[in-house]
């Protein structure tokens, strides 16, 4: 599978939102990254759920990548238009009972994910293996931007890559949290699919949004 691009959000000009949303989109970036936290799963909130419906009608090809940071991740969807081709990924640390809401998430026509915090061991993921359509692996903690890497996140990536291989299924590995130019590229060999790009690669400082998704591109390949 080809190295995806899922730049983030949060980490964007939030006075140029849309205009930088059409550039990406334009760029060929296939996923944008929208992160949802409720204050209680994780000592943060950053984008509404009314944002990230919006973000939904100004998008040509590019799809909506919904990392929902929250305790009962399925109150939310109808306020964010859950609906065909979202990727939904959900914490298995923050669902009373996790195979309700995936369904509940393949009922919209959406692709459910499976959301691990970094002390989640990676096999807790194998009862769900058969319900998802990816695995994202937090590689900082959630609930905050530009944190340094946890440790042993290149073995958690490797290990869920080989729990996905072994069970036979063709599911996406995303990875999220200090995905910089130094380290993701380690990540790819890792076995990470899908790169969840902030503050320390394609919204870096003093690099244009097209030039930074080039270097990227050319680092996941």
């Amino acid at each position: 599978m080809k190295g995806m691009l899922s730049p983030s959000l949060m980490c964007a000009d939030m006075l140029n939102l849309q205009s930088e949303i059409t550039i990406l989109d334009n760029l060929g970036v296939e996923y944008i990254h929208l992160d949802f936290m409720d204050g209680k799963f994780v000592p943060n909130i950053t984008l509404d759920a009314s944002l990230i419906k919006s973000v939904k009608s100004v998008l040509n090809n590019m799809k909506r990548d919904i990392h929902i940071m929250a305790f009962e991740p399925q109150n939310y969807f109808d306020r964010m238009e859950i609906g065909k081709d979202d990727i939904v990924s959900v914490h298995l640390e923050a669902c009373s009972d996790l195979h309700a809401v995936i369904e509940n998430i393949r009922s919209r026509n959406a692709r459910p994910f499976a959301a691990i915090s970094p002390d989640t061991p990676a096999y807790a993921l194998k009862d769900y293996l058969s319900e998802i359509d990816g695995v994202l692996v937090m590689t900082v903690y959630p609930g905050f931007a530009g944190q340094p890497i946890a440790k042993g996140s290149f073995e958690k990536i490797c290990e869920v890559r080989k729990i996905i291989d072994d069970s036979g299924k063709n599911l996406i590995l995303e990875v999220d949290g200090h995905v910089s130019w130094d380290l993701c590229k380690k990540m790819r060999d890792c076995g990470a699919d899908l790169f969840v790009a902030g503050s320390s690669s394609v919204y870096s400082k003093g690099m244009g949004i097209e030039e930074a998704v080039k270097k990227m591109r050319n680092l996941i390949s």
